[in-house]
């Protein structure tokens, strides 16, 4: 029988390094075939321990299932304060209140995987391939990229295309992100328009595709978790880097350690993570995550509920003006005055103003809105709001961009509960 002992770093290590043995001693079965079977005394009574409680439902645990408790533990080392949606794959958003910083810090930066992250990473010996419709194909080391290109630090928005799906009504499937699937970290690195000019780029290539390091939660070798592209044009812009830095230390693991694309303003799976291939095609890249309704939404608006043919969807590229307040925090306390502040962002374009409501909408006051310190960084705002009497308020934000979009009020429903972009509320008890 397993005990405790024999796996101090908890659950996942011990499921990782003999799944088979982990899962006869904990559920008491010989194979996986037997997905309901109950769990034996020992291995129950062990678990509930670990976990501190008894296991009602343990009778429905699927086999190879680990508690979400562990999962935490193990899935957001060396993050502080995100809360886990789903750890297989790992995804992970960040409180409103936690994302106040001007530079998101990489202990606070959401996660997002589609597959298993790499392990064992050796930065030394790791490659990017650069191939396809280029003159030059290119292998190179990290290393290599930075001896070889100009390097550049830039604070670059990353945002989940699916950030804000809890709020749909009808529900969209997919990971219930609320308002914390975004950030603006400080990423070092090189420009992927020069690496891409150095490799000498063909007239008939029309797309990128991308692939990493990570694995099919399949277990398939032969399978990708994801591989996704952008036009050539929007690849050659000029805030698109490939990175090896993070706030000036490692990139976090779980965000794409050593290497990886970040491309501000679009939907964040373009930014590929453990990044080992670039690769031009003279087609729309077709890969794992880019057919179907993946990050697709319908070329129309369509009503709550409404059933969406395949055909009329059509890929998301930038993402909408949007804005989220950071201070105060939603259910807490107030004074009579206080200073509200957040950030805003509009996918490729800058956001011209920001307004604050505390009156349900009726009136608004214009907010202290900053210049972007770089092309691709959010904009941090404040305002001050005096409250006329004690009670309940909600504070809203607005923000409109310079091609004059606005965020709505109401929510624009979509089959897969993307680019949710409606006012970000905070409620208010003013003493």
């Amino acid at each position: 029988m397993t005990d405790e002992k024999d796996h101090p770093k908890g659950l996942y290590e011990f499921f990782e390094k003999d799944p088979e043995k982990a899962d006869q001693e904990f559920f008491g079965r010989k194979t996986n075939r037997d997905r309901r079977g109950f769990l034996k005394g020992a291995g129950l009574a062990t678990m509930g321990a670990m976990i501190g409680t008894a296991i009602p439902f343990h009778r429905n645990m699927p086999a190879g299932f680990i508690p979400a408790a562990f999962a935490d533990q193990h899935a957001l080392t060396g993050k502080d304060g995100l809360t886990l949606l789903n750890d297989r794959p790992v995804n992970a958003e960040t409180p409103p209140h936690l994302l106040d910083d001007p530079i998101t810090p990489t202990a606070r930066h959401f996660i997002r995987n589609n597959g298993v992250p790499p392990e064992g990473v050796d930065v030394e010996s790791w490659t990017l391939t650069v191939d396809g419709l280029v003159d030059k194909p290119m292998k190179m080391t990290i290393a290599d990229l930075k001896s070889n290109f100009e390097n550049h630090t830039m604070a670059l928005t990353l945002e989940c295309g699916g950030n804000g799906r809890a709020a749909f009504d009808p529900p969209a499937k997919g990971n219930q992100w609320t308002l914390g699937a975004v950030a603006c970290s400080e990423w070092t690195g090189v420009k992927l328009k020069d690496v891409l000019n150095a490799a000498g780029v063909k007239d008939n290539a029309v797309y990128t595709a991308h692939v990493g390091a990570d694995s099919h939660l399949s277990g398939n070798p032969d399978k990708l978790p994801i591989s996704r592209g952008m036009p050539i044009a929007k690849a050659m812009t000029d805030n698109i880097l490939i990175a090896w830095a993070q706030n000036g230390g490692p990139i976090h693991p779980n965000n794409g350690a050593p290497l990886r694309l970040v491309v501000p303003g679009w939907p964040g799976s373009v930014s590929h993570k453990w990044l080992e291939r670039i690769y031009l095609r003279d087609i729309v890249h077709d890969g794992p995550k880019m057919t179907g309704t993946s990050y697709r939404v319908p070329n129309r608006p369509v009503a709550p509920g409404e059933k969406v043919d395949k055909k009329d969807f059509v890929i998301i590229e930038r993402m909408p003006v949007k804005s989220l307040i950071t201070s105060p925090q939603t259910g807490s306390g107030s004074s009579r005055e206080v200073e509200v502040r957040g950030h805003a962002w509009s996918g490729d374009r800058k956001v011209a103003r920001v307004d604050i409501s505390h009156d349900f909408g009726v009136t608004w006051q214009e907010a202290e809105l900053d210049n972007p310190v770089n092309d691709g960084a959010w904009q941090n705002w404040r305002a001050k709001v005096a409250f006329p009497q004690a009670g309940y308020y909600e504070v809203w934000a607005r923000a409109t961009d310079d091609a004059g979009e606005q965020q709505p009020f109401a929510i624009a429903w979509n089959p897969k509960g993307y680019l949710n972009n409606t006012m970000h509320r905070v409620a208010l008890t003013v003493n």
